[in-house]
This record gives C-alpha cells, sequence and structure tokens, in this order.
C-alpha cells in the first residue's frame, strides 16, 4: 500500500494487546525469568527508556511478589542509550534520559535489558555497549514486551510477550500508562494493509 496516494484508504490501527493482555504477558515473562535464574538472587532489571522503564518497573514488581526475597526498587535500574546509537547523524536529536543504576550494581549480576518493541536489534546492540561501560554482568539477558522480526544484527529475545510479524511499513505502537498521552496501556499495528 503507498501511504502517499490518496485515493487509497487509510487502514485503521489494529489493537493486538490490551491492557488485560500486556499484564498477562509481564506476569509470564516474570516467572520465566525466576526460573532461567534459579530466583531472584543476583538479579537486575536495566530498563530501557523510554518505555522499556517501566515495563521494567512493572515486571520488576511481579518478581517480587512471586518471590519474597526480592527488593523491587533495589533491583531496578534506567539504561539510557542514546549517546550508543549507531544512527545519531540519521535521527532527529532528543534529550538523553538519566542512566541510574540499581544500589546493588551491575558487576556480577544477571541483567536483563527490557525494552517494549524489538525490531531491528540496534537499540539493543547500543544497550550492550552502554552496559559494558558501567561493570561486567555475570550474564545479560533480553526481555521484550514485542518481537516484530526484521531483524539486522544477530541479536534475539530471551523473554517475550508477544510475537507479531509485521511488515516493515507497519508501525508498531507501544502506548502505557506511565509515558504516553491519552494514558492507555495497548499495543497497536498501524499501516496494515
Amino acid at each position: 500500500m503507498d501511504l502517499s496516494d490518496p485515493t487509497q484508504a487509510a487502514v485503521p490501527a489494529r489493537t493486538v494487546l490490551a491492557s488485560a493482555d500486556i499484564d498477562r504477558a509481564l506476569t509470564r515473562i516474570a516467572h520465566e525469568i525466576l526460573e532461567a535464574n534459579k530466583g531472584g538472587t543476583d538479579l537486575v532489571l536495566m530498563g530501557i527508556p523510554r518505555r522499556g522503564y517501566p515495563l521494567a518497573l512493572r515486571l520488576a514488581a511481579k518478581i517480587a511478589a512471586a518471590d519474597p526475597t526480592v527488593d523491587a526498587g533495589a533491583i531496578t535500574g534506567q539504561l539510557d542509550v542514546t549517546m550508543f546509537r549507531d544512527d545519531l547523524a540519521h535521527q532527529p536529536t532528543r534529550s538523553p534520559y538519566p542512566t541510574e543504576l540499581p544500589a546493588c550494581g551491575i558487576d556480577g549480576k544477571v541483567v536483563v535489558l527490557v525494552d517494549d518493541v524489538l525490531y531491528s536489534g540496534r537499540t539493543i546492540r547500543a544497550a550492550l555497549d552502554a552496559l559494558v561501560d558501567l561493570g561486567r554482568p555475570r550474564a545479560v539477558r533480553l526481555a521484550v514486551l514485542v518481537d516484530r522480526g526484521h531483524r539486522e544484527l544477530p541479536i534475539r529475545a530471551d523473554h517475550v510477550g508477544k510475537n507479531l510479524p509485521t511488515a516493515a511499513v507497519e508501525k508498531v505502537r507501544v502506548r502505557l500508562v506511565e509515558t504516553d498521552v491519552p494514558a492507555a496501556d495497548e499495543v497497536v499495528i498501524e499501516g496494515s494493509v
């Protein structure tokens, strides 16, 4: 579909995950993380702004609810990757978010990078570069709410809320109450044919 052709009608956005679906996916991911890590010991969740950080906070709360030895606030941090991206010359400038390490640090920990959508893999490559500047984790895993395919780098998620095969012309939009106006929890696909 040629979106610039006025003779073709625009296709409405299609909701693929509603609030309850997102909550169920995060609950499943939290339990998968605990199982893979054999509990909450030495676990750190690093959310990638903008939507990965609130997802990391939600995952940490679910992990703490399942494992009472885990303090959700103590295992969660935010990892800004803006200055590590390889497309800065091609993207509009945006202000970096602060990187905030959990009090326990990341050295020797199992770090789970958390993001909303895995697409080309370039954001995660930048996150790995940023992480190396901060310390030396024992292991790094990746949790994403949506994996839409179209990888440009050999990166895969360890924990996925939903696999969404998409066309390259489609846009996957994650909206969260913490970051978006109007406030809503949903995942929609725009530009579907």
